[in-house]
Formats: C-alpha cells, structure tokens, sequence
C-alpha cells in the first residue's frame, strides 16, 4: 500500500520541499521537488527572517504543483547549525547462572544513558547506538543473546535548538500545515551516503554548503560527533568577486567552472557579461590567487575540527566530501585531500532522482524518515525481527 509523504530540509542558501510515495521494500519515489533559495543562517539565527515565510510557502508549492498533491502535514529535517550531537557511554552488569544479555539489559543501557544527558538543553529529535560491547569484545549492534558478564554502549543523542522547533512549528502552522515530526538532516545525510562497513570502522563525512560546513564523525548506526564551520562556499565566490572586481554572478560561475590541481589546467576563465557589465577573462593565475587561500582556509579549519574532536581514526578510516560547495569541482577532493593529509573519497551514488551533491541533505533527511515509516510498519517474526523490532521502539521508531 502506497503512501505519501512531505518533507523540507532547510540548506544553507536553498529550502528543498520533497513529496513522494513509499510503498514495501522500502521503496521511495520521488513525485515532486521544490527548490527555492534564499538567506540561510549563521550562529544559530535566520539571516533574513522576514522573508523566510515567503520561500517557505514557494518551494512548498512548487512541489505541490509538480507532485498534484495538497500539503496539509510535514516531516522538517533540523540542519545541523541547529542541533548539537552527544555520545555517551553507558554499561550495565549482566547477572544470572547463564548470563546473556537481554533486552531489559538494553533497555537499561538506554535508560542509563538517558539520564545522562538529562542537564543538556534542548529536545533530542534521534537517539541511536554506534555500538554494544560485551566484556570488552567485539562491537556490535544486535547484542541481545551475547552471553557475558558486562554490557557497555555508546549511544548517539541529536539534540534539537528550542529555538528553531518553536520557529519552524509557528511559520507551518502559519500556512496551514502541520509538522508531522522533526528529523536530524545531518543523521539522514550519513546514513543513506556512507556505507555500512565505512561506518563500522568509523568514518567523517564532509558537507561543504554555500554557508557553513557540516563535519560529521559516524560509528555503526550513528553520528558521534558534528560541528557546523562558519565557512563554505559562498565565501569562496564572495573572495573571487572582492579579488577579480566582478559582481557575485559572475564570481559563482568562475568558483563553478574553477578546476584544481595541475594535471588539468585550464588557461582561462571568462565571467559573462550582462546589460549592465561587460564580459571579462582572467589567467588561471589571476583566480587561483583569490580562491584558493580561501579553500585552503576552509580545508584547515576541517582539519583542525578533526583533530579536536578525539575521535580516533584508524588506518582504514575514509573521509567522504558532498555538498555543492566544493564536491562538484574538478579536483576538489583531491585538493582537498592534499590539505588535509587523508584521502577524501566521493560519497557513493544512492539515488537516481536529484543525484547531484547539493541534494544530499534534503536526500538522506527522505531517506531517515521512509526509513523510519517502514520500521514503524514492517512485520515482526522469528527471534532476528522480534531484536529489531525492541530496537525500532527504543529508537523511536
């Protein structure tokens, strides 16, 4: 049976509505796709709130039009300049003359866990665990049926801003829509792009938006570290404006068409004039003189968030890069890469309909929530999916 579903994620320079329709097999098809750009944020504030109704409601209607389908309830994905991620450790003794762990022992983890993070301020919108260890051993996330003495978890909290789930309820609620739930775009993000064997050895996700930089670190089915940088695309072409004495327009098309790295030089770059302006072309030289200090900025600002995460990467470890930012140019990554003394890869492919990197936050948010829906629904049989089942309920799903 099909059902459709509503989703906006809120990016650093564009708001993308998503309507689709998922049936079994955890299918999604998207039907419609509103995009619509507009001021974004910066420390946790609306640059420009007062028109944030208004490409609320557009990109909204776009998406009604293309999908013929009426708006009345939707799922927001809260950006991670919103929300603050805690991992915490918990453990729990395992007793009995034939002890293995249980789902009460679980349970306890949770609850454990949970009243750490009591003092923390905010609304926890998503709750996982990166893993579950007994008696030191291999981590795992089905523990229930182990046989040992201790278990011990870190379990993931997404914590919302109060702020921003009072604010986008009071502008929905303005147009007549009702917010079905809030999910962590960053959480869906990492899930639907990095794979599950990159996650088990710990892996870092990098989102260059127009705005801000999102730097995820992800173990098992969870994001355990993020920090929103104050830096992004946006800034680059604002450089190559201010630099080359050109308007922003003509900037973005440069930073767009700039290739990195010496094996694939182009000579020059044209910046197309308009009625008002003339068409100009600079040397390689002349941009890279303006740019790249800048993406040399952003790329140690990266590194430096890395290294004073305390998040241990081993040798087997990969960095990932999406977001139209950076990901999109010829040679970003392994410019990239080069500044921060790792390789950075490609996120994988996951998605046939907006594919491109600038999507992936309003992609992997759909994906979270059709992900959620479906454990919400799937049936329960046998001892594998009566596990599964106790941990979509701990999860909220």
């Amino acid at each position: 049976m099909k059902s459709t579903i509503a989703a906006i994620d809120f990016g650093t320079s564009k708001i993308v509505t998503l309507v689709a329709e998922i049936s079994g097999g955890q299918r999604c098809d998207i039907i419609g796709a509103g995009c619509e750009p507009y001021d974004g944020f910066m420390d946790g504030e609306w640059n420009d709130p007062g028109k944030l109704n208004e490409a609320i409601q557009k990109t909204i209607s776009i998406a009604e039009t293309q999908s013929k389908r009426k708006v009345r309830e939707i799922n927001v994905g809260v950006p991670g300049e919103f929300s603050r991620v805690y991992a915490v450790e918990a453990s729990v003794a395992i007793q009995g003359t034939d002890p293995s762990v249980t789902p009460k022992h679980v349970e306890q983890i949770f609850e454990i866990a949970d009243k750490q993070l009591s003092p923390v301020r905010g609304i926890v919108i998503h709750r996982s665990p990166a893993w579950f260890m007994v008696d030191g051993g291999k981590k795992v996330l089905e523990p229930v049926g182990m046989k040992g003495s201790e278990l011990k978890a870190l379990v993931s909290f997404v914590v919302a801003d109060t702020f921003f789930l009072d604010d986008v309820l009071a502008r929905m609620r303005d147009l007549n829509i009702t917010v079905s739930g809030f999910f962590s775009s960053t959480t869906g993000e990492a899930m639907l792009y990095l794979p599950q064997e990159e996650r088990d050895r710990t892996a870092i996700l990098i989102d260059v938006g127009y705005i801000c930089t999102d730097v995820m670190a992800v173990e098992g089915d969870a994001v355990i570290f993020q920090k929103t940088l104050p830096v992004g695309g946006g800034h680059i072409t604002s450089d190559i404006a201010s630099g080359l004495q050109i308007n922003l327009a003509q900037a973005e098309q440069i930073k767009r068409e700039y290739v990195y790295g010496i094996s694939t030089v182009t000579p020059n770059y044209s910046a197309a004039g308009t009625e008002a302006t003339k068409s100009q072309t600079f040397t390689r030289e002349d941009v890279a003189d303006v740019l790249e200090p800048r993406v040399d900025e952003i790329a140690d600002m990266i590194k430096q968030c890395i290294e004073e995460s305390g998040i241990k990467l081993g040798n087997w470890s990969n960095i990932y890069l999406t977001g139209g930012g950076l990901a999109m140019n010829r040679g970003g990554k392994d410019y990239l890469s080069a500044r921060l003394e790792r390789p950075v890869r490609d996120t994988v492919k996951r998605t046939v309909k907006l594919s491109s990197p600038v999507y992936a936050s309003a992609m992997g948010l759909l994906d979270l929530i059709a992900e959620t829906i479906d454990s919400q629904h799937a049936p329960s049989g046998g001892f594998g999916s009566g596990v599964k089942d106790f941990f979509r309920s701990l999860l909220g799903g």
